[in-house]
């Protein structure tokens, strides 16, 4: 592969990863959440509150697309001066996709799945949801709404962010219980649940990752951390009693997606290595992180 090709499949990986995604989430919404009558939570779940409170106390109903890109237009602002240019406009495109396919695509879909519990369809419906929103993520985008205040946050304050999403998505299904259905805004909370449960399992790029590594080779181990993490480390001399020998321990934090490779390369050089990973909650300090564009 050459380095003028590299760019083009990049780009072409990314175009395919936010389509694809934009695809499963509005094929989610015409079948699981729209068959459980849910309210997903997020900006893609007040759209629909405002459409249904349009339906039922106006008597008319609003495109689901034009909602959406006025709900989004503001963060999409912040996100393209604050988080990156790039990231942005391949967001849109993902926001732009899912709101024309949800207008426009058959509700046939409904009848071919055949699937009438909420309860399945809250569970289901939360694990597709997931899986649209990572693959948005891996090609460097969002799905938009609360996913751009959630990357405006980790990216300024180096957070994990989903949990405090979590409990904005839960004041609007309130909200649209005390309106509505009480029921189907429960349904709507477990269905966020597992979104967020399966997006933390599936995404762990703003997580961190703290590597505890005892070693005789540290200079070797540090060199490999920092070329591929571009992530530093601070070493401690220490005395291993088992051994009863001197030991170097190593303490560096990297990113969650970064451990496997590093454990892989770290045992190739020093296979007698031992080495702790510990999750971190929070990060004060510098610590490297690659741009979106």
């Amino acid at each position: 592969m050459t380095s003028l090709q590299t760019p083009a499949l990049y780009t072409l990986k990314r175009l395919l990863l936010v389509l694809i995604g934009a695809v499963l989430m509005a094929f989610n919404l015409k079948t699981f959440i729209n068959a459980g009558e849910l309210i997903p939570g997020g900006f893609t779940g007040l759209t629909l509150l405002i459409q249904e409170v349009c339906l039922r106390y106006g008597g008319f109903r609003i495109p689901f697309s034009v909602t959406l890109y006025l709900l989004n237009a503001v963060p999409a602002i912040i996100c393209f001066k604050v988080i990156g240019k790039k990231f942005t406009l391949y967001s849109c495109l993902m926001i732009l996709v899912c709101g024309i396919l949800t207008d426009w695509m058959p509700s046939m879909f409904i009848d071919f799945i055949q699937l009438h519990d909420t309860l399945l369809s809250s569970v289901f419906g939360g694990i597709l949801n997931a899986v649209s929103i990572a693959l948005c993520l891996f090609a460097g985008a969002t799905s938009g709404g609360t996913d751009f205040i959630a990357i405006f946050i980790s990216e300024k304050y180096r957070k994990d962010a989903w949990g405090y999403i979590f409990v904005g998505n839960c004041i609007i299904l309130g909200i649209a219980g005390y309106l509505f259905s009480l029921d189907k805004a429960l349904y709507s909370i477990i269905f966020q649940f597992t979104t967020t449960a399966a997006l933390s399992a599936l995404y762990r790029g703003y997580q961190q990752r703290t590597l505890l590594i005892i070693t005789n080779n540290p200079e070797a181990i540090y060199t490999l951390i920092r070329e591929k993490t571009n992530h530093g480390a601070t070493s401690f001399k220490g005395f291993g009693y088992y051994e009863k020998k001197d030991r170097v321990l190593l303490y560096s934090v990297v990113s969650a997606d970064e451990v496997s490779d590093l454990i892989i390369g770290i045992h190739r050089i020093d296979p007698a290595a031992f080495i702790n990973v510990i999750k971190t909650e929070q990060i004060n300090g510098l610590f490297f992180h690659r741009r979106k564009d």
